[in-house]
């Protein structure tokens, strides 16, 4: 057993040691970014933002949570000029039921569309819908092949 003066030991552990892990437990207090295990086997995360200016700025900021339970998608809607420029953007985790809307309807009132889609696997809502060939439900399905261990997985379009 090592004996040190108390100035450079706290609790058996050394002092600069442990004012690490103090510092290291007040960021993540404060940060509230806690390294948290998948909470469900069959989990997944979508880019997730509200109202945001653009796509870039949604993928870039948005929070790395995994979605709940009972959702299953990622859901992006996407509000956009006549000419093409983004108004807002709000990406977020959904069930089925909430993915019924997707497509595009312009809105002659204020001369803006907006286009929904919906996408199936882990952070899929990377690009916004911007007209009817993309703002659609996309859905993966594995498949076995006639090999019998190989798995091949498509892309089904889902009509609503």
């Amino acid at each position: 057993l090592l004996v040190k003066s108390t100035s450079q030991y706290i609790d058996g552990m050394p002092l600069l040691r442990h004012m690490r892990a103090v510092a290291f437990v007040q960021i993540l207090l404060v940060s509230g970014n806690w390294i948290l295990p998948v909470p469900v086997l069959c989990s997944f995360k979508c880019f997730t933002c509200d109202n945001v200016i653009d796509n870039f700025n949604c993928n870039r900021w948005a929070e790395d949570k995994w979605c709940p339970q009972n959702t299953q998608y990622c859901l992006t809607v996407h509000h956009f000029t006549s000419h093409g420029r983004s108004l807002s953007v709000t990406k977020q985790c959904a069930t089925r039921e909430e993915c019924h809307f997707v497509g595009c309807h312009h809105h002659r009132e204020t001369s803006h569309t907006e286009c929904v889609s919906c996408c199936e696997g882990m952070i899929c809502n990377v690009d916004v819908p911007t007209n009817h060939t993309n703002a659609v439900f996309a859905v993966l399905h594995a498949q076995r092949t006639s090999g019998g261990s190989r798995q091949t997985i498509s892309i089904s379009l889902l009509p609503l």
